[in-house]
């Protein structure tokens, strides 16, 4: 009987929620494969299509506190129903949209309509599923979601051959609408606890250990979705010179790292924790890999760029990582506002990057077409410069840390140095205590 009800809970809550995300990452990473046919059709410039493709990641930024609050008012189902029927009727005025300020309302749109797509499921996951099974879920849940850019692939390049980008729109706003009405008939209802969202918010925003890490996680896992929803295909067409069949084939290889990504990370959390390691030390060796790998594309290292494009793919979802250290830092109750508060930041980043990629590009001439090399390295450039900074001041507690113990054992040496030889033993067996760093405990 409870493997039959732990079954119908995943048949109608989980199934339909995961569908609501695998929708969202669909909608966002699918503009990365239609660029070029945009281009052509609408006639946009390289700065008007980075701002199209990154107005989804800016209304999803805004959206977020206030989505949060109607989830513990009003609960998932209702929610995210309601939502998904607006990313409907933006994906179908898309699909008609002719002039750039239209498809840019409906981008928007879509963006709006989706901004639950990832919470309203965590949610519902939380009030459905028994504690323990939680963390399990919520990667499962990211790891279905990002099969929306596996399809944003190869399985959409397929249908282009058969159909023009608007006939698929038309089909992404019909299964859209579908899955918000599936969402409000199949999904139980279940309140939800009272909000304290004034309280809980202001406690997050006033914690410097989440300024200390905010900055690093949004930078890198913002500059991944910025990367590749929309940068990764012009690079490789533009710099390593791809024909279509391709640049679909390592767009499709990168998707599938991408989801892969969400099953590793979770297995790596639990795995470091269970040691008493910190999921801060993720972080940070996350960040330094997707620094080198950006660093190997810029220097046009002599590796196949599968390499480099996998990190950037993979750092995608370290959001599983950055939760983590949410969960490190706040109590239960305080975690699912401090998620918010930081995919706040996760998105607008994610728009800030997009769009001034583009607007940088944009300062360079083309030539039949393609951006010179010298245009993609300026702007992914400074994008890693900024990712360098917060890295820095994420390890700021350590380089303290570290210095305060050499301090402590050149103070120690040199009292040593005036003291009997039997004083040694003594110093062998006593304890060193570092200074504890107010801004963060570690």
């Amino acid at each position: 009987m409870q493997i039959s009800t732990a079954w119908r809970r995943i048949a109608r809550v989980f199934l339909p929620f995961a569908a609501g995300y695998y929708l969202s990452y669909l909608f966002r990473t699918i503009n990365a494969l239609i660029a070029s046919h945009l281009s052509s059709d609408t006639g946009l410039g390289t700065a008007d299509l980075g701002l199209l493709t990154s107005v989804y990641f800016l209304v999803l930024a805004v959206a977020q506190i206030p989505v949060g609050l109607l989830l513990d008012h009003f609960g998932p189902r209702r929610v995210q129903s309601v939502l998904l029927l607006l990313a409907a009727v933006g994906g179908g005025l898309f699909s008609v949209s002719t002039g750039f300020l239209s498809l840019l309302i409906a981008r928007a749109m879509i963006g709006l309509g989706v901004a639950a797509a990832l919470t309203a499921g965590l949610k519902s996951i939380i009030l459905w599923f028994p504690r323990e099974r939680v963390a399990l879920l919520n990667g499962y849940m990211i790891m279905l979601g990002s099969l929306g850019a596996v399809t944003a692939t190869a399985p959409v390049e397929h249908l282009l051959t058969s159909m023009g980008w608007r006939q698929l729109f038309e089909i992404l706003a019909v299964a859209t609408a579908t899955t918000a009405i599936l969402i409000y008939l199949v999904v139980p209802e279940r309140s939800a606890a009272p909000s304290t969202a004034s309280a809980t918010l202001s406690s997050v925003f006033s914690d410097r250990r989440f300024w200390r890490m905010a900055p690093l996680s949004a930078t890198c896992i913002g500059s991944a979705w910025s990367l590749q929803g929309l940068w990764a295909s012009p690079w490789l067409t533009d710099v390593e010179g791809f024909d279509r069949a391709s640049l679909v084939s390592q767009l499709f290889i990168m998707s599938i790292v991408l989801s892969a990504g969400a099953w590793l990370f979770g297995m790596t959390v639990h795995y470091v924790k269970r040691r008493g390691i910190g999921a801060e030390t993720i972080l940070a060796m996350v960040a330094v890999l997707f620094i080198a790998a950006e660093f190997a594309l810029i220097l046009r290292a002599s590796l196949p760029s599968i390499l480099p494009w996998s990190v950037v793919a993979i750092v995608g979802t370290a959001t599983v990582v950055s939760f983590a250290v949410i969960a490190d830092y706040f109590p239960p109750e305080l975690a699912g506002r401090a998620n918010g508060a930081l995919n706040v930041l996760h998105f607008g980043w994610a728009f800030l990057a997009q769009y001034a990629t583009g607007l940088i590009l944009e300062q360079w001439s083309a030539n039949d077409g393609h951006r010179p090399v010298q245009a993609y390295q300026v702007a992914f450039g400074l994008n890693v410069a900024l990712q360098i900074v917060t890295l820095l001041w994420f390890a700021l507690p350590w380089f303290r840390a570290f210095a305060s113990w050499v301090g402590s054992i050149s103070l120690d040496m040199s009292a040593s140095a005036f003291e009997p030889v039997e004083s040694v033993g003594l110093y062998e067996n006593s304890a060193i205590l570092l200074p504890r760093d107010d801004d963060a405990e570690w």
